[in-house]
């Protein structure tokens, strides 16, 4: 197995970057563009917040950290179902960004729970 897999930051920052990726052209709707900068807005604000709670000084800074991080990929979540409903995108599309997404929002709920 490789490490990469488990190296939060990293799959933070790909999750992100895919989401970038997947709007490289432009979308040809009002509904569809107005999605897209909001996700890329919230898939790359968990990242960067995730990297402030690394730097975090105490525990209650870390937790508040990763909480707008949680926020944030819950936020994703939401959007990246609205799009999926709304047929945007195929659902072959979108299943891998939905795993990954809710695979992190696991994994983020977890540090939070053993910080306390």
């Amino acid at each position: 197995m490789s490490d990469k897999k488990f190296d939060l930051t990293e799959r933070l920052e790909d999750f992100a970057a895919s989401i970038i990726l997947l709007y490289d052209k432009k979308p040809m709707s009002y509904a569809a563009d107005y999605l897209a900068k909001q996700l890329i807005r919230s898939s790359c604000s968990s990242a960067l917040n995730y990297g402030e709670a690394l730097g975090a000084g105490t525990d209650r800074d870390k937790i508040n950290k990763l909480r707008i991080c949680l926020k944030e990929l819950r936020e994703s979540m939401r959007n990246l179902n609205i799009q999926s409903k709304a047929n945007l995108f195929s659902e072959e599309t979108l299943s891998k960004l939905k795993d990954e997404n809710d695979q992190l929002i696991r994994i983020i709920v977890t540090r939070i729970k053993n910080i306390n």
